[in-house]
Order: structure tokens, then sequence, then C-alpha cells
């Protein structure tokens, strides 16, 4: 008999005789004559209810069942006279897997978070780990499916990259060098390496996105990218996901366009899809979930320019930690600031000082900003970074001798500067922090399965 998920079996018109299940126990409690069991495969965050009778000839072995034990049931699915439930299954047999023992460490009681990272392992079997990963699951799904319907060809960038795309150094060095040899000698030889130079692991696959938007059109890529930066904040882990799109032929506005129809378009896609994990959320993670999800749906984002938001900042009536000024990056509570309480929705900020801002970024008519733009959303701060690419290739040379970058180590991105270049834009988007402002998760921590932070590479 083939095995029926139970998220198919809940919402079935009719019961059968022919039903198979495998799962595990969340709960189990003893009668006289019978059994009863809640038993989840995953699928859903609903249990199913088994009544094991106890004629049933291993009706001794299923009283040894405790939460966590992993069994095979078949059955009769049958109305439900239980409240809340509409199908129930008639045990006809039931083949035990594992036991768990008595020391399962997911009882039936609420575990605090910190306490769940310990059994990374284990937390997608409660119900809010397994609602959040399953929603992580339908938005990797719904990605791809908008790119799909837009007409971008998906490119897998590479993760073993030479270039520091953002210029801040904060990277992972990946060498096959003996350590040893390198403390004998004092230095490392990046020349013996496998690459013959030095190699890292990539922090953004915009770069490769540019060759491909520059000859396909309209790109994206969706991968794991990796920062060395040495941070235990609620917002930053070493190993993260981010969907970068790259689209030719495409200025500042057009990609702002885009941004705002993705986020839109993901948010309305979990709402529809993933109901019953977000109804979760709403209820027991984050109450102010559902008013935020209605104004990213039905308000357009706002836009403003950095200097237009520093100035907003600074008169502000609210006392911030750090310190706002002109030509200094934003923290986090200056974002939050402007996108929860100013705007009360998403807003978009473009026109960074160049000085603040990579070397790829496109200078503005006035020489001292680029056209960069940031998305700010309530809860998270800042949900996209992107920017107008710099087309020009004089002006990118000049950019990177500014930042003494060296154009042989780039030989290849000036290149492309020279064979039918076009105006093009792009941006990042941490994937994690989109699932943090739709879940109301607080700690990004919570919504990757196995998270590296620092000091911390557990499983």
């Amino acid at each position: 008999m083939k095995r029926t998920k139970i998220n198919i079996l809940l919402n079935a018109d009719g019961g059968t005789d022919d039903v198979l299940v495998k799962g595990w126990v969340r709960t189990k409690r003893d009668a006289k004559e019978f059994s009863f069991m809640e038993i989840n495969d995953g699928s859903c965050l609903a249990n199913i209810q088994v009544i094991a009778n106890s004629n049933l000839e291993n009706y001794l072995d299923i009283q040894k069942i405790t939460t966590g034990t992993s069994v095979s049931i078949s059955g009769s699915l049958i109305a439900s006279p239980g409240k809340g439930q509409k199908w129930e299954i008639q045990a006809k047999n039931i083949d035990i897997f594992s036991i768990a023992p008595e020391n399962y460490p997911l009882q039936k009681k609420r575990h605090t978070d910190e306490f769940l990272r310990t059994i990374a392992h284990l937390r997608p079997r409660t119900n809010k780990y397994g609602a959040a990963f399953r929603i992580r699951s339908e938005m990797c799904y719904a990605i791809h499916k908008f790119y799909k319907e837009k007409g971008f060809r998906y490119l897998t960038a590479p993760l073993i990259t030479g270039s520091d795309c953002e210029g801040a150094g904060e990277m992972f060095r990946v060498t096959n060098l003996d350590p040893r040899q390198i403390k004998k000698q004092g230095k490392m030889d990046f020349s013996q390496d496998f690459f013959g130079q030095e190699a890292n692991l990539t922090v953004s696959g915009q770069l490769s996105a540019e060759m491909f938007a520059l000859s396909l059109g309209d790109v994206y890529t969706f991968g794991p990218t990796f920062r060395a930066e040495n941070s235990n904040t609620s917002r930053h882990v070493a190993e993260f996901w981010m969907l970068e799109p790259e689209m030719a032929f495409c200025d500042l506005n057009e990609n702002m366009d885009h941004g705002e129809e993705l986020v839109k378009y993901l948010t309305e896609h979990a709402t529809k899809e993933c109901e019953q994990d977000l109804a979760l959320f709403s209820k027991f993670v984050d109450k102010a979930l559902g008013p935020r999800i209605d104004a990213i749906l039905n308000q357009e984002f706002a836009r403003v320019t950095y200097t237009e938001a520093v100035e907003i900042l600074e008169k502000a009536k609210k006392k911030f930690e750090f310190k706002v000024g002109y030509g200094t990056d934003l923290q986090s509570e200056h974002e939050r600031y402007l996108a929860e309480d100013y705007f009360k929705k998403p807003v978009f900020l473009i026109d960074y000082p160049k000085e603040i801002k990579p070397f790829y970024m496109r200078m503005n008519d006035d020489e001292k900003t680029v056209a960069a733009v940031d998305l700010l959303v309530p809860k998270i701060g800042e949900l996209i970074g992107g920017s107008q690419r710099e087309e020009r290739l004089d002006v990118l040379e000049n950019r990177m001798a500014q930042m003494e970058l060296s154009q042989e180590d780039y030989w290849w991105y000036l290149d492309s500067r020279k064979y039918g270049t076009v105006p093009h834009s792009g941006f990042g988007m941490g994937f994690e922090r989109f699932l943090m402002l739709i879940t109301g998760i607080s700690n990004i921590r919570d919504v990757i399965p196995f998270p590296r932070t620092p000091g911390s590479i557990d499983f």
C-alpha cells in the first residue's frame, strides 16, 4: 500500500479503508481497551489521531510506545467525533520502527529557542520549527516560480572566488596549503596553493550575475554566501542564502519596481500556500504579524533619498544609541525607525554617499552620491541592498583606483564594459531576513536549519 501524507488525508473528501501513514508519535494515552495516539509526519502542522484497539496482535508492544517513537500505521480513515478534527484512523496494523527513550528531549511543553538550538537536529519536529522550515521550503519554490514567470534565467554562481565583491575584506579563505608548512615558513605562498592565488568563499554572486545579464538579459542567482564577520547579533550568521537578480537595460527606478513586486509576490504566495503555518506565528510568536503583512501587500512602498532619511532621523524625537550623521552607514535602529515609526511600511532609500558604497555602483551626476538602494522593512531593517551598476569604463576604472583595487584582478569585469555594455541593475535579498519578516521570528538562527555563527559549527 502506498503511503499517504497527513496533510492530504486531513483534506480528504471521504473515508477509505486503504490508508497508510508513517510518522512520529506526538502524544499517546492508554485506556483499558484501546490507545489514542497523535501522529505527525512533518507534512503539516496538524496531527492525525489514531485509535489502536486492544485486539491488535502486537498491542503489548503498542503500549510501550513513547513520545518520539516512529511508526507505520495502516487502517481505515473514519469520521472523527472529536472536536477540531475531521478524520481519524482506526488502526488495523501498527509497525514500530524505533521506540524513543523516556528522556526524549521534546516533551509536551514549550521549549525555549535557545534550548532548541542545542538540538537543531530535532527542533524541526516542534510545531514552531516544523512550520518555519515548511515556509522556508515553500518560499524557495516561490522564488523560482516568480522568476520563471518573468522569463529570467537561473545562474549557479561559483562559491569559491578570487574576488571581494563587497570590498569589506570579511571573507573565509579557502586553501589546501599545509598549516604546519605555513607555520614553518612564516608566510603563505599562494602561488603554491590549489588555484595558484588567494581564494575565498563568496560573499555575493553579483559579479557573476552581471556577466550573464550582459549576455542573457535577465538572470538571478540563489544560493549560499559567506561572511567572516565576527558578529553575534540576531541578524547575522556566517553562512546564509542570498537571492540576487540582475537585469540588463534596467535603471534604478526599474530595479526598485522589481524589488517591490518580488516582496509582494512572495508575501502573497506565503499567505495562500502557508496559511495554517502562518497562523501559528500570528498567534504565538508575533501578534503584529498580520498587520505587517497587510502593510506589505496593500500599500505602495515609500521612496526617499539617503539625505532626506538622515534629515528625518536628525529631527526625530526618539533617542538613538548610535549618532546619526551624513556620510555614515545607518544602523539597524535607524532603519527600523524609518520603516516602523516614520513611514510605517517598507521604504526604499536611494542615492548614498559614494564613500560608503562599493566600487561598482553607478556614479550620480553630482559625483558625490551613487545610485544605490536599500529596502528597509518593519521589524527587520535592511532586507534588500542593490544598485544600478557602473557601466562606463572610465568612471569604473577611476573608482577602482580611488579604492585601491587591482584592475588586474578584475580584468574580466572591466572587459565586460568594452563590448556592448548597457545600463544594468540588480540587488541582493537576504533570504533568511525575508523569512524573519513573514514569520515574526526575531533571530536569524531560527529560520536557517543549521546556523553557522562565531564559535559554533555544530551539526
